[in-house]
């Protein structure tokens, strides 16, 4: 199933894709994607739903993130090896995690806003999985059947407030706006491969990121049994991958977002955002 939340910023609506593409709404039978609804037997109950008994939605109909109830947002750093490269860092030896503000979370087409004081603002395409089970002190052989399904995110970073000064990674990862996610929340049966999609990143036209999650140094499993050896994972929490190369930090010489610029991501099976960058009001 691929699932959404449609409407006006704090007042979405749960709903599906149906095999037209349209999106109908399921406000009528679930409360909203969050918490409990993320579950395997939810997830089962939605999937024998006829999607033509249930309200079609308007199109043009402004999508929200496809997940509700975020309480961890949690970031995998340098998980590409390119990536590490082309920024000048070791690749880690075990998963390198920070932390997202859950609040930083977003639609994939909302604008995002340059933060007062930024010189230095980056993208930063990625998978992102989204926790549908309680996952503490899981197994990699465990791992997958905790998770709802995936989406597309744009890890959106701030690289001077990132690195310079105290040098603290969450700094330049949560602020508003920084963590557009969707278009949709894609359920694992409609994905064969986790660890075989395609990405790619354009700005303002120009190809920036092209990549494979089959690069990542440390899989989704593997990241997700990791974590919870230290968290536990609720449903509704996210954790996004990694990123790619191809990132601003990493050009010669280095290119950052201004206002005004265009982004368009894209992940196999996982649909496409198209966000604006612009000054803060």
């Amino acid at each position: 199933m691929k699932l959404l939340r449609h409407g006006p910023a704090g007042q979405e609506r749960p709903g599906l894709i149906d095999t037209d593409g349209r999106i109908r709404d399921l406000a009528g039978v679930i409360d909203d994607l969050a918490g409990a609804a993320l579950g395997r037997a939810s997830l089962d109950r939605l999937r024998q739903i006829d999607p033509a008994s249930l309200p079609l939605v308007a199109a043009g109909t402004r999508l929200g993130p496809p997940v509700a109830g975020t309480r961890n947002f949690i970031g995998v750093g340098l998980n590409y090896s390119d990536h590490a490269a082309e920024t000048g860092a070791a690749v880690p030896r075990e998963p390198l995690l920070f932390n997202k503000a859950p609040n930083c979370i977003v639609g994939p087409d909302d604008d995002i806003v340059v933060p007062p004081g930024s010189t230095k603002l980056d993208w930063e395409i990625e998978l992102a999985v989204v926790i549908g089970e309680t996952a503490w002190q899981v197994t990699e052989a465990e791992a997958l059947a905790h998770v709802a399904g995936a989406c597309l995110c744009n890890d959106v970073s701030e690289r001077a407030f990132q690195t310079e000064g105290t040098g603290q990674w969450m700094k330049g990862k949560g602020c508003p706006t920084f963590g557009p996610l969707g278009p949709w929340l894609v359920t694992l049966d409609e994905i064969p491969d986790l660890q075989a999609l395609a990405m790619a990143l354009d700005v303002n036209g120009e190809a920036r990121q092209r990549g494979n999650t089959d690069t990542m140094v440390f899989g989704v499993a593997h990241l997700v049994a990791f974590i919870s050896r230290f968290v536990r994972l609720d449903p509704g929490d996210v954790i996004t991958t990694g990123t790619p190369p191809g990132v601003g930090l990493g050009m010669k010489p280095p290119q950052f977002l201004k206002a005004g610029d265009r982004l368009h991501l894209r992940v196999d099976r996982l649909g496409e955002q198209n966000a604006r960058v612009v000054a803060a009001g």
